[in-house]
């Protein structure tokens, strides 16, 4: 696999087991017929397992949005590298764009600025809620301790302004770092951690 290759050239052959997981994982229930909700349990589970790590720490950078691979790449990455993997890797497994949303939050027990990943089975439902601060995936309404802030997805960004919808403030790309990931995973470039979780 030529992922698999790129990752342990780069990362090394811990990172190519990682990514071989990673790529099982999406082969797998690609051709399993999952229920959705089935998908968000199994790319939740996987992904929560990765270490956390500040970007400071990591990429000697205040705030860097890791690709896929580069976060099985360094074994670990911040709240927005969890919630891009598990996006990315629900995409895949065809859970439609206007289905999901990267979620920017307060989250109010940490009192710091977090990131998760909504799935809204309805554009009026009410969205479950994949965080790696909290393993099981939870309706909304049960996470009282997160505050949205605004959220986006392929497309679109939303401003928030209860724990509904939002209103719409127009396309993801105003997001400089949405627009340098999107950049990179279309590039190929992969950036090295400044330290080696590996080891």
């Amino acid at each position: 696999m030529k992922l698999v290759k790129r990752a342990e050239e780069t990362y090394g052959p811990r990172a190519g087991k990682r990514v071989t997981s990673w790529r099982t994982l999406a082969m797998q229930n690609k051709a399993a017929g999952l229920t959705d909700r089935q998908k968000l349990e199994k790319v939740n589970q996987f992904f929560n397992q990765m270490r956390f790590i500040d970007d400071i720490k990591l990429w000697h950078k205040k705030d860097y949005w890791a690709t896929p691979l580069e976060f099985l790449g360094a074994a670990g990455g911040d709240c927005e590298d969890f919630s891009i993997s598990k996006y990315f890797t629900l995409l895949e497994l065809g859970i439609p764009d206007e289905k999901m949303r990267m979620v920017y939050v307060k989250a109010l027990d940490y009192n710091q600025f977090h990131m998760v990943v909504a799935y809204y089975e309805t554009p009026a439902a009410v969205p479950l809620i994949l965080d790696n601060l909290v393993g099981s995936i939870r309706p909304a309404t049960q996470r009282a301790d997160l505050l949205p802030i605004y959220s986006f997805n392929g497309s679109h960004l939303w401003l928030m302004k209860a724990r509904g919808q939002g209103e719409l403030a127009g396309q993801s790309s105003r997001l400089g770092l949405w627009t340098d990931l999107r950049n990179r995973m279309t590039s190929g470039r992969l950036a090295r951690p400044a330290v080696n979780l590996d080891d």
